[in-house]
């Protein structure tokens, strides 16, 4: 299996997350709309999701990580599996023009406010689905916190084939080391299927197949 690596870390432990708060404050009704993965999840109210994404620049530092760790040169074939609002996209992009860059995610608010540079390399999937692709198409492929709102036959699925299209791999995910990571994240997860700690995440990669890198993000 690959590396654990430290690319999202830093930027995820910049946000301050009051997590009794979002626990109390009617949790499951926010859960739900969050799970629509629409409007509300992104520029809705904090309670359910990201409450206002709006572009900062900050990806632009993980791409840079990306092309250094992966070698990746203008004309690579680059894959974001949940791409989101496909910021990380637009930075690999700006840094390397002529890179083939695809992205797809479930969310039809998300890709219609994505930068209008990259919204022709972008459409509509689910990421347990089989991908229209060859085996070893893309020099890289990603997925940033997408997999853990997977149910673990549909987390199989998409690995098998994140694999499979994939020379190299990077996935990140949510994770927990101890008893208070686990109810902080259990407190703040709006959308989470996959409750994993890290040994059991490295366990199911190796179980499923899975040979590219990998890293957690948790909830201090």
């Amino acid at each position: 299996m690959g590396r654990l690596l430290n690319i999202v870390t830093p930027l995820h432990k910049r946000t301050k997350r009051n997590y009794i708060e979002r626990m109390v404050n009617e949790k499951v009704l926010c859960m739900g709309k969050a799970s629509e993965f629409e409007f509300d999840y992104w520029d809705g109210d904090r309670r359910f999701g990201y409450g206002g994404y709006k572009y900062d620049g900050r990806w632009k530092v993980v791409a840079e990580k990306l092309i250094e760790i992966y070698g990746l040169k203008d004309g690579a074939k680059i894959l974001d599996v949940g791409c989101g609002k496909a910021h990380l996209l637009f930075e690999l992009k700006k840094l390397l023009p002529k890179a083939e860059i695809c992205g797809f995610d479930v969310s039809r608010h998300g890709l219609a406010d994505t930068p209008p540079e990259v919204r022709p390399y972008l459409f509509r999937y689910r990421a347990q689905d089989p991908y229209p692709w060859g085996e070893g198409h893309f020099d890289l492929v990603i997925s940033l916190a997408t997999l853990h709102n997977l149910r673990i036959f549909e987390l199989e699925a998409a690995l098998k084939e994140i694999e499979r299209v994939g020379k190299q791999k990077y996935v990140m995910v949510e994770s927990y080391r101890s008893q208070e990571e686990l109810f902080n994240l259990e407190c703040w997860a709006l959308t989470a299927e996959a409750f994993f700690d890290t040994s059991s995440w490295i366990w199911l990669y190796r179980h499923f197949g899975y040979s590219g890198d990998f890293e957690f993000i948790y909830f201090e």
